[in-house]
């Protein structure tokens, strides 16, 4: 089943708002909220800052991009955030998105 994102067109990528839940069994895709922001579980508690590292790692990995393709450009301290992807489009983002989620 393909759900559809609100991503974003960025001048130098792709947008990803995204709402964190720490202390996960594992890191994962949750799902979907329903404005479109993407449910991210990540094992690392959130007074670590290890969190972000961790957030980012496993959002690279997701997407096959290197980490330093993707950044955190608001929310570092909270659980909702806004990650750029660079030099990838929307639609790609999507897809690997959704092919991490199935």
């Amino acid at each position: 089943m393909t759900r559809n994102y609100v991503l974003h067109d960025g001048k130098k990528g792709s947008a990803l708002a995204l709402r964190i839940t720490p202390r996960a069994s594992r890191n994962q895709i949750a799902g979907v909220l329903n404005d479109g922001t993407v449910k991210v579980q990540i094992t690392s508690d959130p007074a670590d800052e290890a969190m972000n590292s961790e957030l980012v790692a496993f959002l690279a990995e997701v997407l096959g991009v290197p980490k330093t393709r993707v950044e955190i450009v608001a929310g570092m301290n909270g659980r909702d955030k806004l990650v750029s992807i660079l030099d990838m489009d929307v639609e790609t983002a999507h897809q690997r998105i959704v092919a991490h989620m199935e």
